[in-house]
Parts: C-alpha cells; structure tokens; sequence
C-alpha cells in the first residue's frame, strides 16, 4: 500500500508486519465526480490517486497508456487513504487506482499471514471481491520497509541480508516510532532473525532526509528506509536481502471497479506491470521529488516511451 513514508501517515490501518500511512487530502471534496468524466461503464475510466507523488505518477502512468489504448479516461488523484478511495471506487467517484498489494490486503484482513508477492496476491482477489473490486496482475515493483545500511558498512561486515546483522551487535537502528512495536520491526527482527542487542532510535521523517543523514553520519548503523527512495542511489545504501519474509511483499497492483473490467483494459494494465520495476519507481521519483523537479505527467510518459508502452 508497509508505516509507509511522512506522506502516508494518516490511513490508520495496522496489520502483521504491514502497517499504511497515505496522508493528507487536496481541499474541497477530491472524490466528487467530474461532470461529463463517464465513471462507471465501457470504456470510460476515471483514474485515481493516492496523496502523494508516487501514487500520483502510477496514477498518470495508467491513464496515459489507456488513452493511447483507446479509452476515455480523465484523472482524480491526491484523493488521501483508503477510507477515501475504498468508497470513491464503490460510488463510481473513480474507478481504477494504482494500489499496495500487501497494504491493500492488511486494509481487509488485518491478520493477514501471507508474506510473499504470490501468496499475498492469491488472497487478494477474494478480499477485494466484497466491494465488488477485482485486481489485475501486480508489478515487480515494490515500496516498501527495509532494513538499509551503506554501502561501506556493508562492505566491512559482509552484510549481505537482515539475518548478518547478528555479526555487528550491538548496533543502532533508526526508524519512525512505530517500528519500536511494529511485527516487521524490532520484535520481528528479534523473533525472526534472533537479532536483539538493538538500540532503537526514533526518527518522526519516516525513511527521509533525518533518518538518511543518521544512517549516513553513523549516528545509527541500520535504518528503516523505503525501497523507491531515492537516496538508495543517491546515497550509496545498500537493501539487505529479507530471505524470511519479515516484511510483506508491496508490490504495485491496479485495483478497479468490477463494472469497469474488460480484456481490453486487463492486457493494457497487465502489460504496464510487467514492466514496471523498483528501479524505476526509484528513478521516477527522484525526478519528480528531485532537484529536476518533473511534473508526474512529464516523468510517466517518459517512462511510459522507454519501456515500449
């Protein structure tokens, strides 16, 4: 959907090793439809977002392509968390939006125990099937919690994933609040990875610029980072390998009104998942949230023309 990042913090839903935080909403009603936008039948398909730049880059992502596919589309993003979307889809406000599969699940099955990207998705389906939605084939792409250390400290320790963080206890790990408590973080890495000589140090920026400079300075030695950051590159920070599934599988997925669907409309979303990678949603962002500055329409169809879409 994974606390996931500042701007996701206000979705309230907490799950086993899953927890959303999709925050903030423009002004006005954002899910009131559009007159004349057509958002419930044929073709016709009113893209929306989350409140935040990712989500708003997916969102234009998807609707740039099913308008060179031929559908009617027009846009409704920055609408805020799922207790926005998940009606705003039921009423027709929209009627396709870029998703967090694990994320997506935790929203209607708060105990969930799937971990992986096949597991998760095999569930997915049923869960959403109540509100009459339904789910496409999700992407490789992935935003999600990590355990990231630089590549330095990497380097010196041979630390290769979460579980060869028990070859430099003691150490210190910063990340939001929550994850003193969270099933990914702290107990998780105790109960799963039987790492515990930890001393948690609480940053309120959620994987951003705080918890990077700690990381960096080596105030902490471990950090929670999302893995579309675009610090990862910037900064030289390395993702250690979760081989246990500690964190659930975040991979990106379209969600959608079940009285949208088609064949048409499933190859056309299937074919931008099968393309869409970690790495890009990493050098999407950064172009956006970057010195650069690009719009999320201008950096979508550049992506959308580098992969052959």
């Amino acid at each position: 959907m994974s606390i996931f990042k500042k701007g996701r913090i206000a979705v309230g839903v907490i799950a086993v090793g899953a927890v959303v935080a999709l925050a903030g909403c423009s002004q006005g009603d954002p899910t009131a439809p559009d007159t004349g936008s057509g958002g419930g039948s044929g073709d016709a398909i009113v893209v929306g977002s989350f409140a935040f730049p990712e989500s708003e880059i997916l969102g234009q992502i998807y609707a740039q392509e099913l308008k060179a596919k031929g559908f009617d589309v027009s846009t409704k993003f920055n609408i805020g968390p799922r207790q926005q979307t998940i009606p705003a889809l039921q009423d027709g406000s929209i009627n396709l939006i870029p998703e967090y599969n694990g994320n997506l699940l935790a929203y209607y099955k708060t105990d969930f125990t799937e971990r992986t990207t096949k597991d998760v998705d095999a569930a997915l389906g049923d869960a959403v099937a109540k509100d009459k939605l339904t789910v496409y084939k999700s992407a490789p792409a992935e935003d999600k919690d990590a355990y990231v250390v630089t590549s330095d400290f990497a380097k010196k320790n041979n630390l290769k994933a979460i579980g060869d963080l028990s070859k430099v206890q003691p150490f210190s790990l910063g990340a939001n609040p929550q994850f003193a408590t969270l099933g990914y973080g702290i107990p998780g890495l105790a109960s799963t990875y039987k790492v515990s000589q930890v001393t948690f140090v609480p940053y309120e920026d959620f994987g951003g610029p705080d918890t990077v400079k700690a990381l960096t300075d080596n105030t902490v030695q471990v950090a929670d980072i999302y893995t579309t950051s675009p610090d990862l590159k910037a900064k030289d920070l390395v993702v250690l390998d979760d081989p246990e599934n500690l964190i659930a599988a975040q991979n990106i997925v379209p969600l959608l009104s079940k009285k949208i669907a088609s064949d048409k409309l499933e190859k056309t979303l299937d074919a931008i998942s099968a393309k869409l990678t970690t790495d890009d949603l990493i050098d999407l962002r950064n172009r956006v949230e970057g010195d650069e500055k690009a719009s999320a329409e201008t950096a979508a169809k550049d992506w959308l023309k580098k992969a052959g879409l």
